[in-house]
């Protein structure tokens, strides 16, 4: 069982996959903020929803093509450790690994700019994480969210910038090497057709009464870890640990299987506490 898992890991095409689904959510995401204005969050979702020529679609084929590079990001991810064929050097595998947390930076920013409930509690946690960054915090917080002075200004440009890194400087040296064509993943980009046709990209009002909020699915483990512990330990540490694990993960030997103990155990302990803040819906 386990060897026939591996071997549907191993032979799909990730890397490809999540290539194109960052270019349908770049196609539809200029779509989408050529309508939108960040001096109204809200209102402006609201008006791409219910007012823009095919606005429904465009904004749930940006959403639904987002959700699906970040994830299908982390499946090329496990697939590259898994087939032991990787001959990267340090800055290299840096620079590509990059494209797992600023991808997660760009879904952030994301949910943000919808200025919804949803929205507005990631806005807050990001803020406060920042904030309690000794020294640099909120130099940290001025720079990308500034929610309260700047509204959606700072978050929007943060999130254009974030997609010029991860294209510019992440994934491009590698696509030169390894294109990807849509010819090759017909079926994938209509099943994101079918989707974004079918099933709405989420959209919420403030949930007047409800005094328990959650963020993006994503940051479920993260806002129920800031329930138990100080907010620089669960916004800054716990999240660094990760990405400083895939960053420096060693080619071999003991220390590559701790190494994926690490991460294992880390990425059970986010589902488990995901798990929880979901509950409390």
């Amino acid at each position: 069982m386990l060897s026939t898992i591996k071997q549907i890991i191993i032979r799909n095409r990730w890397g490809g996959q999540s290539l194109i689904c960052l270019y349908i959510s770049v196609l539809s995401g200029i779509v989408v903020g050529l309508q939108y204005d960040p001096a109204t969050p809200f209102h402006s979702s609201l008006t791409i929803e219910l007012l823009a020529p095919f606005g429904s679609f465009w904004r749930s084929m940006h959403f639904y093509s987002s959700q699906a590079f970040f994830l299908l990001l982390v499946g090329h991810f496990v697939a590259v450790i898994w087939k032991k064929e990787y001959s990267f050097s340090r800055v290299e595998w840096i620079r590509l690994t990059s494209s797992i947390p600023i991808a997660i930076l760009l879904l952030f920013t994301g949910y943000v700019l919808r200025g919804d409930a949803t929205g507005m509690a990631a806005g807050a946690i990001g803020e406060n994480i920042a904030l309690s960054i000794p020294i640099f915090g909120e130099s940290l917080n001025n720079f990308f969210i500034d929610l309260q002075e700047s509204g959606m200004r700072k978050v929007y440009v943060q999130h254009i910038i974030g997609l010029m890194v991860l294209g510019g400087v992440c994934v491009w040296p590698h696509l030169k090497r390894y294109p990807a064509h849509f010819s090759n993943h017909l079926l994938l980009f209509a099943t994101v057709m079918l989707v974004s046709i079918t099933i709405k990209a989420p959209m919420e009002p403030e949930k007047i009464g409800i005094t328990y909020v959650t963020g993006p699915w994503f940051f479920l483990g993260l806002q129920e870890l800031l329930r138990y512990l100080p907010v620089f330990v669960a916004g800054v540490i716990a999240p660094m640990t990760l990405v400083i694990a895939i960053f420096f993960f060693p080619h071999d030997g003991r220390a590559k299987r701790n190494t994926i103990i690490l991460i294992l155990a880390w990425l059970i302990g986010n589902g488990y506490l995901s798990w929880l803040a979901y509950s409390r819906l």
